[in-house]
C-alpha cells in the first residue's frame, strides 16, 4: 500500500513538473530567436546607416555647363585633376579664349607653379559679351590683361561652402564676391559659377559665364 503511495506521488509530482520545464524551455527558445532576429535587423540597420557617399555630392563638380566637359582624355574631368591649372584648362575647349589670354599675359608658369589657388574660369561664351573691340584693346595690352586676369584668381582653395558668402582677396590685390548656396553661386553679383568644383592638381576651378573686372 505504501508503495503504491509513493509511485502515485512520483506520477503526480512528475506531471507537474513537466510542462513547467517544457514552457521554459520554450520561453528560453523564443528569446534565443528573438535576440538573433533583433541581432540581425541591427546588423542590418547598421549597414543601411553607414554612409557611402558621406563626402556628399559637393565633392563632384556641378552646374549646367558641366555636360559640355569632353567624358574622357585630358579635358575630362579626370584628365584635368592631373594637370596644373593652365595645362588642364587647355584641354578645355570651352575655356580656350582664356587660355589664349593666359599666354599672352604671360602667366602659364606663374598659374602652374602655383599651390592650393582657386580660378574663376570665365567661358569662351563669356569673352563673347565683351565688345570685340575692347576685348582685342584688351588682349593687346599685357599690363591691363595681366591685371584682369590675376583678379580671377584666388590664394587658396575654396570649396563650394566657402561661396554661400564669402569676401576674397585675388591675385590682383582687390576683392572679389561670392553668394549662394547649393548648386547655385554668382560672383560679384554678375557672373554665374556655370560648372564648379572642378579639380586640377595644384586648384579649385569654377566656371563662370562673365569676365569679372577689377574696379581699379
Amino acid at each position: 500500500m505504501r508503495t503504491r503511495i509513493r509511485r502515485i506521488a512520483v506520477a503526480v509530482t512528475v506531471s507537474a513538473v513537466l510542462p513547467l520545464a517544457l514552457t521554459a524551455c520554450s520561453d528560453s527558445d523564443s528569446k534565443d530567436k528573438a535576440s538573433d532576429s533583433a541581432s540581425a535587423g541591427s546588423s542590418k540597420a547598421s549597414d543601411m546607416a553607414s554612409p557611402s557617399d558621406s563626402s556628399g555630392s559637393m565633392t563632384e563638380p556641378f552646374g549646367p555647363a558641366c555636360s559640355s566637359v569632353p567624358k574622357d582624355g585630358a579635358g575630362s574631368f579626370d584628365g584635368m585633376a592631373e594637370d596644373p591649372v593652365a595645362t588642364a584648362a587647355s584641354h578645355n575647349p570651352a575655356l580656350s579664349t582664356l587660355v589664349s589670354a593666359v599666354k599672352k599675359a604671360g602667366l602659364v608658369d606663374t598659374l602652374n607653379n602655383a599651390e592650393n589657388i582657386t580660378v574663376f574660369a570665365p567661358t569662351n561664351d563669356a569673352f563673347d559679351k565683351i565688345p570685340k573691340a575692347d576685348l582685342d584693346k584688351v588682349l593687346n595690352d599685357k599690363a591691363m590683361l595681366t591685371k584682369i586676369l590675376t583678379y580671377h584668381v584666388v590664394g587658396q582653395k575654396l570649396a563650394p561652402k566657402d561661396l554661400e558668402k564669402g569676401s576674397f582677396e585675388t591675385l590682383e590685390k582687390s576683392m572679389l564676391t561670392t553668394a549662394g548656396s547649393g548648386e547655385s553661386y554668382k560672383v560679384n553679383d554678375t557672373a554665374n559659377v556655370v560648372c564648379g568644383n572642378v579639380k586640377t592638381a595644384n586648384a579649385n576651378v569654377y566656371i563662370i559665364d562673365s569676365v569679372l573686372m577689377p574696379k581699379s
